[in-house]
C-alpha cells in the first residue's frame, strides 16, 4: 500500500487532498459529522506521508488546507470574499508544514504518536500566529457529540483534539502496516483512545452554592454582511423594547422577577457615554426592569480614533459600574494590524472604522444583589475560541458564566452554528452552564455536559428568564491543560528534531557505504 501511495503522481495526490480537505468540514457545526472529519484527517495522512518529496508533501498539505478553510469559512464571504481568500490561503500553509511535519515524523516508529503531535503544534501556530491567530476550526471542537467530549474537562480542547488526531493517525497506520497482527494493535489503540473520553464521568459539574435569576434579551437585529446591525440605534431600540416587554410580562407574574438581565454584544451600537439617545435609551431599560443589565455596547474615543467592545453593568439608581473590555479581538474585523501600512495600500480596511483597544483584565464582574454580590464571568463572542481567557474566567472567581455575542453579520451562514458549537465544548470543558445572549441568534442556554437546554430562533426579539446555580471549583482542564498541551508540543518537537538528526546521519553513512536510504523507515 506504502509503495501505491508514493506512485501517486503530485496532480492527483493534491487533488485527493483537496477533496479529503473539503470533506474535514463536514466534522464541524451544523452538520457535526466527526467521523468523517477523522478520516479526513487519515486521508491527509495516507497521502503526505508517503510522498515522495519534501515538496509533495508540502503541496498536499496545502491543498487539503485550502480546501478546508475555503469551504470551512465561506461565511466570511458575507463581507469580503477576499478575506476568506487570503486567510484560507493563509492558514493552507501551515497545513503545508504539516505534510511536511508528517513525512518527517513518518521516518520514526511511533510515528503516529509523532504525527498527533505535529497536528497540536500546527494547531497551536493556527491559533496564535500572526496578529492573535485563528482558532476557529480546531478538532477539539468538534469532541462535543462524540465519545471523546468526556476528556474535555479533563484536558481541554487541546488534549481532545490530540486523541482525535491520534485516532486518525493509527487508522491511516492500520492502512499503511502490512503485517495482521499491527493492524489488531492499531484497532485496539484507536479503540481505546475514543472510549479514554469515558473517563470524563469521574469530573462532575462544579459545586453549586445557591443559584441566581438571569433575564436575557435577544433584540433581534436586520442581519447580513457589514451592516447587519441596521441604521444607528436600530439595534439598541430593538433591545429597549424587548426588555420593555420582558418587564411587562415579569410585572403581570408570567416570568419570576431576575435578579440581572443581560443584553448582547452590540446591545447598543453606539457609545451610551457619548450618544445622548442612547444613553437614554438604556437607562430606560434600566428602570422598566427595575435591575442591572450587562450591557454590551461599544465606547470610543474620536479624538484617538480607537474604541472598546464593552460589557457594562449598568445598575437602576446609579447608572455603569463594573466594566469588561474585550480581550480578544478579531484581526481585520475590529482593528487593523500595521494600519499605517496596509490602509494606504489596501483602501478596502477602512471598513473596519476606528481601531479598536483590547482589554487587559479578565472577563470577571461583580455584580452587587440585595444582601449578596456574586461574581459574572463574561466573554464576549470571538473570545470562547481563546482557552486562556476563557479559563481566566473561572480562575478569576467567576460563579456564573455568560457569552455575549453579536452574529448580526453571519446570520443564515454556518458560523453562527460554528461558534454555538465551540461553546458547548466550553461548557463541557468548566463543568458549567453557559447562557448565551446574541443580537439575533443563536441565543441559549449551555448544560454543563455541552448538552442545549434551550435555544432561541434566529431573525426573532425574544427575552425570558432562567435560574443558573451559582459554582465554585475548576475542572482538571482549567488547572492543567495548558501545561498539557505545552508539554506535547515540546515532546513532539524535541522528538521530531532527533528524528530529522538521526535520519541525516544515518544518510550520511549509507551515503559512504554506497547504499541507498528509503523515504520512510518505518510504517
Amino acid at each position: 500500500m506504502t509503495d501505491r501511495l508514493r506512485a501517486l503522481p503530485w496532480w492527483l495526490r493534491s487533488s485527493l487532498a483537496a477533496l479529503a480537505g473539503a470533506a474535514a468540514t463536514l466534522g464541524f457545526a451544523p452538520t457535526g459529522w466527526w467521523p468523517v472529519l477523522i478520516l479526513a484527517m487519515s486521508c491527509l495522512t495516507l497521502l503526505a506521508l508517503p510522498a515522495p518529496s519534501w515538496w509533495q508533501a508540502a503541496v498536499t498539505g496545502f491543498c487539503f488546507g485550502l480546501a478546508w478553510y475555503l469551504t470551512g469559512v465561506t461565511w466570511m464571504s458575507v463581507v469580503f470574499v477576499e478575506a476568506m481568500i487570503a486567510l484560507s490561503a493563509l492558514e493552507a500553509c501551515y497545513l503545508a508544514l504539516f505534510g511536511v511535519l508528517l513525512r518527517l515524523a513518518g521516518r520514526s516508529r511511533f510515528w503516529p504518536l509523532l504525527a498527533a503531535g505535529s497536528w497540536l503544534v500546527v494547531e497551536y501556530l493556527i491559533g496564535n500566529v500572526p496578529f492573535g491567530g485563528f482558532p476557529w476550526l480546531r478538532l477539539g471542537y468538534t469532541t462535543v457529540d462524540s465519545p471523546l467530549a468526556g476528556l474535555l474537562p479533563l484536558v481541554g480542547v487541546p488534549g481532545a483534539g490530540f486523541a482525535m488526531a491520534l485516532i486518525a493517525q493509527l487508522i491511516a497506520w492500520i492502512v499503511l502496516t502490512a503485517h495482521g497482527r499491527r493492524r489488531l494493535i492499531g484497532a485496539a489503540a484507536a479503540l481505546a483512545v475514543l472510549l479514554s473520553g469515558l473517563l470524563g464521568l469521574l469530573v462532575p459539574a462544579g459545586a453549586e452554592q445557591g443559584s441566581v435569576s438571569v433575564g436575557y434579551v435577544q433584540g433581534n437585529a436586520p442581519g447580513g454582511g457589514i451592516y447587519g446591525l441596521g441604521a444607528p440605534r436600530t439595534i439598541t431600540y430593538n433591545h429597549l423594547a424587548e426588555t420593555q416587554r420582558l418587564a411587562a410580562k415579569v410585572n403581570a407574574g408570567e416570568l419570576p422577577k431576575p435578579d440581572f438581565v443581560v443584553w448582547p454584544e452590540n446591545g447598543t451600537d453606539l457609545d451610551p457615554f457619548r450618544d445622548v439617545r442612547t444613553g437614554a435609551a438604556v437607562g430606560t431599560a434600566v428602570s422598566a426592569v427595575g435591575v442591572p443589565i450587562l450591557v454590551g455596547t461599544i465606547t470610543e474615543d474620536p479624538a484617538a480614533y480607537t474604541r472598546q467592545t464593552a460589557a457594562i453593568m449598568w445598575y437602576p439608581n446609579t447608572g455603569p459600574g463594573a466594566r469588561y473590555d474585550k480581550r480578544n479581538l478579531v484581526p481585520f474585523g475590529e482593528w487593523v494590524p500595521l494600519r499605517s501600512i496596509l490602509e494606504p495600500l489596501f483602501p478596502v480596511v477602512r471598513y473596519v472604522g476606528a481601531q479598536s483597544i483590547p482589554g487587559t483584565g479578565p472577563g470577571v464582574l461583580p455584580v452587587s444583589l440585595p444582601g449578596r454580590t456574586i461574581q459574572v464571568g463574561d466573554l464576549i463572542c470571538y473570545e470562547v475560541a481563546y482557552d486562556g481567557t476563557v479559563h481566566d474566567t473561572v480562575q478569576g472567581g467567576a460563579e456564573v458564566n455568560v457569552v455575549q455575542s453579536s452574529n448580526a453579520m453571519y446570520v443564515g451562514t454556518r458560523q453562527v452554528a460554528q461558534q454555538f458549537e465551540i461553546t458547548r465544548a466550553r461548557a463541557a470543558e468548566l463543568r458549567r452552564e453557559i447562557l448565551v445572549v446574541t443580537t439575533t441568534g443563536t441565543s441559549g442556554l449551555i448544560r454543563p455536559d455541552g448538552s442545549v437546554a434551550f435555544t432561541l430562533p434566529e431573525f426573532q426579539s425574544a427575552s425570558g428568564v432562567t435560574e443558573l446555580p451559582l459554582r465554585t471549583g475548576a475542572t482538571p482542564a482549567v488547572l492543567y491543560s495548558g501545561i498539557v498541551q505545552a508539554v506535547l508540543i515540546g515532546t513532539t518537537v524535541l522528538a521530531l528534531v532527533w528524528t530529522g538528526w538521526r535520519h541525516r546521519g544515518s544518510a550520511g553513512r549509507m551515503r559512504q557505504n554506497g547504499s541507498s536510504v528509503s523515504t520512510q523507515e518505518t510504517m
